[in-house]
């Protein structure tokens, strides 16, 4: 009878736009989704342990790229958005989203310490009638294996008191075609009546969801996803490397094959692989398996190729310097772009560092330029940030393109640059500088 009834008045709750949402964590993924259950009508709170995150929200101001300090102000002063470091307030919420940070230890074994005190928080306060869902990405098995348990330590039933899910979050930074409204939310619960009211409260925010049968098939999406990618990056950044000793043009070759309309998926090289995602999940699925005693050969052979890319570079700056009667120590070069990807401010294992790492390393005077990023000082590196102009330009032995930012003008870079080395093909090939020939055939 209690499960009826929680979740009758749940899902009465939902539909009216009277369910109050917590989201705790508000990074990049985080303050996205809190903004998008403000948007639809849902009063909501995000919960942080940083107190700036909760001053800036607090006075309409954002600090994440993909969510506007207009848009986000609007939802503030309508009383429809607020933030807060008190988990006291989860005692008045609905529905609690954890979109909280799981990266590796220095052994490459999953963190799970801050989804754990998420989730102790949760505990605290939960009450019948509630949803959690977890949407940190995380190896298969964790929301049964942590957030159930303490549920059950508060007496509560998961499925008939409370109903637990998870659901994958797929926030891309710095994208405008796909964002968190128009990307399919995928959402698997701990029991079906979990599943059915997790997907009531999302599909209030996103244009479609897609049910798995279990909290473990979410979780091991999101996993394929990334490996996915991490792979075939892998797979690229070999080739570039097999073509360099066949003497072709690996991006005239990638171009062509990505011609054909079918069984070919478009993979570039480049530094390497960054950001919190393509670098740390697959190593989520490994260990797992390590658990279970079988080696992930494909994922591991995937991340030694990654994680070699930026010696691989700064070998061809070595060569480069060579060429011109110059060694690494003593050189000064100029590293463009230290984001992971373009048109984001976000450094977090951006190969860009590990470039810097060894060019320092070897001796060279290292600078750097990013619009976007001032200081390198969070990441241990003491590398001065220089203004871009074309006196730096013509100063430095060597310009190192490591991320390509719409911001730059390759062409005038080109201009003023004495000796640079493109790890992103940002200056094209001679390949690049001519259309690729169609022939018609008349039949």
């Amino acid at each position: 009878m209690q499960t009826i009834e929680s979740q009758h008045t749940l899902l009465n709750k939902i539909e009216t736009r009277n369910a109050r949402v917590a989201v705790i964590g508000l990074g990049y993924v985080g303050l996205p989704l809190a903004v998008e259950f403000a948007k639809a009508g849902f009063p909501t709170v995000g919960i942080d342990t940083d107190p700036r995150k909760v001053q800036a929200i607090t006075t309409g101001q954002s600090y994440i790229g993909d969510v506007s300090t207009a848009e986000l102000s609007k939802l503030v002063k309508a009383g429809l958005l607020g933030a807060t470091v008190d988990y006291n307030t989860l005692r008045e919420c609905d529905a609690a989203s954890i979109c909280v940070p799981t990266p590796l230890s220095k052994t490459h074994d999953p963190d799970l310490s801050y989804v754990i005190h998420a989730v102790e928080a949760v505990a605290e306060y939960v009450h019948p009638g509630m949803l959690i869902v977890l949407e940190s990405t995380t190896y298969p098995g964790t929301t049964e294996e942590i957030i159930v348990p303490s549920m059950l330590n508060s007496r509560l039933q998961v499925g008939q008191d409370v109903f637990v899910a998870f659901s994958p979050e797929r926030i891309d930074p710095g994208r405008t075609d796909y964002m968190l409204a128009n990307t399919p939310k995928v959402i698997g619960g701990v029991t079906p009546v979990c599943r059915e009211m997790a997907a009531a409260l999302y599909g209030c925010v996103v244009d479609r969801v897609v049910l798995v049968g279990s909290a473990k098939a979410a979780e091991m999406v999101k996993l394929l996803e990334n490996t996915f990618r991490a792979v075939n990056i892998a797979l690229v950044n070999e080739f570039l490397v097999i073509c360099e000793k066949l003497e072709l043009d690996a991006w005239e070759i990638i171009e062509a094959a990505a011609t054909k309309p079918f069984g070919f998926t478009k993979f570039t090289p480049g530094p390497g692989v960054g950001g919190h995602c393509i670098p740390l999940d697959p190593h989520y699925l490994s260990w797992k398996l390590r658990t279970l005693n079988y080696n992930a050969r494909f994922i591991q052979l995937a991340s030694e190729i990654n994680a070699s890319m930026p010696a691989y570079w700064v070998a061809r700056v070595a060569d480069r310097l060579n060429e011109v009667g110059r060694a690494v120590n003593g050189s000064r070069v100029l590293v463009l772009g230290v984001a992971y990807k373009p048109d984001v401010d976000d450094v977090r294992e951006s190969p860009a560092l590990e470039i810097i790492r060894l060019l320092e390393a070897r001796g060279a005077q290292v600078s750097f330029h990013d619009p976007l990023v001032t200081s390198l000082q969070a990441e241990g590196l003491d590398t001065p940030r220089v203004e871009l102009t074309a006196d730096a330009l013509s100063a430095a032995d060597c310009v190192v393109i490591a991320t390509d930012h719409s911001y730059y003008d390759w062409e005038w870079v080109q201009a003023h640059g004495r000796l640079i080395v493109d790890t992103r093909h940002a200056l094209g090939g001679p390949w690049a500088t001519r259309q690729m020939p169609v022939i018609k055939t008349m039949l």
